[in-house]
């Protein structure tokens, strides 16, 4: 029996009513992939805006590989869901690299194998499905929308939102978020007011690239003390090499909980820098929500803890700070959906 998961829409998969689609059609059913380095996750939603099933594949290296993957995603989430591929409305991909979401292309996903050449992804995947439209969306992108979508969904069924109130009318709390990818890199995808917000040339979000330290360490874009040099996965790894086979993150934080003094102070420093990539969105965006993903967010609530206690040490100098509540508005990503697929999903609802 495929699993059936209550999951929101907000905004981003605009619901007046009965769900409808971002174009006004008629509700319908909707397919997200997640695509990355080593596996591909799928979503079916269904009209309403529920996950009803969900898929897992390895993920085919290169551009003939990556459209067999993903259409035979699709066909095995549409089949565990007992609906017919026919009666989709639409597939949406979230995808690494360069993505250009209005031509349905990417390139320069260096992980999957695809370079310089634009790979016409939406066209090729959509004529392999017999013509089901196929919208096109950065990774980090998907995963915000997908945060969103799923808080909304919680907020939906208690009638409030984590702060109590009320959510008859107006706009929709959890559609107003940063999703902030804790990963080999730091970057974050943004839903404002519920609208998702890529920028003018798709850079929205890409704060691991803002300059911290200018004595800080040389960064692969070219700069020097970059704030993914500080916080994010490779950062850590770097900080706290693995000793034992597990996950570098995993590692340091259980020598931190044992008391390993260096452990600590490696941890903290961490933490420091995750909260002053939370201050960094909240101060240029004023979002109510900060959503940790990534590799790094799989840590849970050790991690989450760290990060409050750093933001609330850091606005016991600032008045300022304090009043904006910083440590109440972090936190994790949902981890009972894929949120990235699910996202996908969403914005497959708007062709």
């Amino acid at each position: 029996m495929p699993r059936k998961r209550k999951v929101g829409m907000g905004k981003v998969g605009k619901r007046t009513g009965n769900a409808r689609t971002g174009s006004g059609r008629e509700p319908a059913y909707t397919v997200g992939l997640d695509i990355g380095g080593t596996k591909i996750l799928g979503a079916l939603l269904d009209p309403e805006g529920e996950v009803v099933a969900t898929v897992r594949r390895s993920t085919v290296h290169g551009g003939d590989g990556l459209i067999a993957g993903a259409a035979q995603a699709v066909r095995d989430v549409v089949a565990s869901g007992g609906v017919d591929i026919a009666l989709l409305a639409g597939v949406g991909l979230g995808i690494p690299g360069i993505v250009d979401h209005r031509s349905g292309t990417v390139k320069h996903a260096v992980n999957l194998g695809v370079h310089d050449d634009e790979l016409a992804l939406a066209d090729l995947l959509s004529a392999e499905l017999g013509g089901v439209p196929v919208v096109v969306e950065n990774d980090l992108n998907v995963a915000a929308v997908g945060a969103a979508h799923v808080l909304e969904r919680s907020a939906d069924r208690t009638g409030v939102d984590q702060d109590g109130v009320d959510q008859d009318g107006g706009t929709r709390a959890h559609e107003d978020l940063a999703f902030l990818a804790l990963g080999t890199g730091l970057a974050s995808g943004l839903v404002l007011d519920g609208q998702l917000r890529r920028g003018a040339s798709g850079a929205a979000g890409e704060i691991g690239h803002i300059p911290v330290d200018p004595l800080g360490p040389e960064c692969p874009c070219g700069q020097r003390g970059c704030l993914e040099r500080f916080a994010s996965g490779k950062a850590l790894e770097a900080a706290w090499p693995s000793r034992h086979g597990k996950p570098s993150p995993v590692e340091l934080f259980e020598a931190a909980r044992a008391g390993d003094e260096e452990a600590i102070v490696v941890r903290d420093r961490f933490a420091s820098a995750t909260a002053a990539a939370v201050r960094l969105l909240v101060l240029t965006t004023d979002v109510r929500h900060v959503v940790l993903g990534g590799g790094v967010a799989q840590l849970g609530t050790e991690l989450l803890d760290a990060v409050q206690d750093a933001l609330r040490e850091q606005a016991k100098v600032s008045p300022f700070l304090g009043s904006l509540k910083l440590a109440e508005r972090v936190r994790l990503a949902p981890t009972h959906v894929p949120v990235a697929a699910v996202g996908a999903a969403v914005l497959g609802r708007r062709n």
